[in-house]
């Protein structure tokens, strides 16, 4: 196996030209954050982008951040605090879920998965805040989309098109991104004791007020214990957060607290041990414990999460959290990944997609880890990839299943 280590953008499309000419498949990766998702590659080759490192512009005024694609997360986000700005999508980390270190994962993998976090619900992910991105084809052909400006027309904006695409239709070299300005405070209000039904309830409420919250998660009583150290008691939590300027933040915790007083005992997280939780919420702390069992990611419609968890727990079990107000659900399988029965009720509740983004090398050889396309879809991504890489040279097989 070669492993190409280009230290610039120049470096990089003359590897995959070469790939291109010999029609020999690489593997991308960065730092291999998150190489375990997706179906395993059978590549000759590997193109690690970790030495095309580096923020090469920053603009504090202006909102803007460039960097090359190799740069860690964590590192842009140090330099973000120094200015009291932040991605506002709170990307995931998947390093410790995967068995890996934290702050390992790099802007063009952030990209690449279209990472986001609890702060979804209101900011979006990752393609809802990249602005521009030099990339190479699988033809071998380098390219620009977008700019360094919000307002920037340029016809396809295929910065955002390649967020999701894991790599398969062609590789960043330099992204911009879009940040913003921190939140001066944050709290969360807890709601303890509530079951999955009436904490999809509450959360909806607390959303549908005028409280401007940002994250809305249920912890229930099976995992609520590995969140902040223990720090919980009395069952389950449902927790709901709100960020802003000191008062504002203490008034809508208020109007909250008066809104769900009538769902439970109510307490609050202030400040550090708030943005503690909502970490360990976004990274799936209470899974990342170094075994290999399989976990899932999966998205359904809000109000309907519930009914499928206590469906599938009458098929199999597995252990869970809510975020996203209830739409995104992490399942710990308790053995098999039962990828059939999952995506069964996936259907029957309403629709949604499951991601299967820990499991063993077999389990994985053997389940289709991304949700199947419909045929319609599936034509629409095998006429994208014709146009992108029709040699199948980037990341080969990792988003289908065969």
């Amino acid at each position: 196996m070669t492993e190409f280590l280009p230290n610039s953008a120049e470096e990089v499309l003359e590897t995959i030209q070469w790939a291109v000419s010999e029609e020999s498949p690489l593997e991308i990766v960065g730092h291999g954050s998150k190489r375990g998702i997706g179906q395993p590659l059978q590549t000759e080759h590997t193109l690690d982008l970790s030495r095309l490192a580096g923020i090469t512009l920053y603009e504090p005024e202006e909102l803007v951040l460039s960097a090359k694609a190799g740069t860690p997360v964590a590192g842009i986000e140090a330099a973000l605090r120094e200015h009291n700005q932040e991605l506002a999508f709170e990307p995931m980390d998947y390093g410790p879920l995967l068995g890996g270190e934290a702050g390992r994962g790099t802007l063009g993998g952030l990209l690449a998965a279209n990472l986001s976090g609890p702060r979804r619900l209101k900011a979006g992910a990752a393609r809802d805040h990249v602005l521009g991105v030099h990339a190479v084809s699988g033809r071998g052909e380098g390219f620009k989309s977008g700019g360094r400006v919000v307002k920037n027309v340029t016809g396809y904006d295929l910065s955002k098109g390649l967020a999701g695409s894991w790599g398969t239709l062609a590789v960043a070299t330099d992204i911009t991104m879009k940040v913003l300005p921190a939140a001066e405070t944050e709290t969360t209000l807890c709601i303890a004791g509530l079951e999955d039904a009436v904490a999809t309830e509450a959360m909806a409420t607390a959303m549908g007020s005028s409280a401007e919250v940002s994250g809305a998660a249920h912890l229930p009583e099976g995992v609520v214990g590995r969140f902040i150290d223990g720090a919980f008691s009395g069952g389950g939590q449902t927790v709901l957060r709100v960020e802003g300027f000191g008062p504002s933040v203490a008034y809508r915790i208020d109007l909250l607290a008066r809104l769900l007083r009538g769902y439970g005992t109510i307490g609050t997280l202030e400040g550090d041990a708030s943005r503690r939780l909502w970490r360990e919420i976004r990274d799936c702390q209470p899974f990342a414990d170094g075994t290999p069992a399989p976990v899932w990611r999966v998205s359904v419609t809000p109000s309907r999460g519930h009914e499928l968890v206590d469906a599938y727990r009458r098929a199999a079990g597995a252990n869970v959290y809510y975020d996203w107000q209830g739409g995104l659900i992490w399942m710990r399988m308790e053995a098999d990944p039962e990828a059939e029965i999952l995506r069964k009720m996936i259907a029957h509740f309403g629709g949604g997609h499951a991601t299967l983004v820990r499991a063993p090398l077999a389990v994985r050889a053997a389940t289709p880890v991304f949700e199947p396309q419909s045929p319609a879809l599936a034509a629409l991504s095998a006429r994208l990839r014709e146009q992108f890489d029709p040699k199948g040279i980037l990341n080969p097989g990792r988003m289908a299943f065969t």
